[in-house]
């Protein structure tokens, strides 16, 4: 299975806690500089994966606003 495809089976709240754990892990320090850098991307990847949740959560709520009320 790619990263992709993990990525993209993650819910809003699984990525979400794993972005959290990777800041503390990135603010608390300690890591190698190669350590940083992979929790680094991984972060990005998961900020990627929230931003595309919170997209398609806004374009729905978009969505049922524009309906015309029954």
């Amino acid at each position: 299975m790619t990263e992709t495809t993990k990525n993209e089976q993650l819910s809003y709240e699984q990525a979400r806690a794993e972005l959290a754990s990777v800041v503390e892990r990135l603010e608390a320090g300690g890591s190698s500089l190669e350590e940083s850098l992979a929790l680094w991307e991984r972060g990005e990847q998961l900020a990627g994966v929230c931003q595309r949740w919170l997209d398609g959560a806004r374009a729905r709520i978009d969505a049922a606003r524009q309906r015309p009320e029954e």
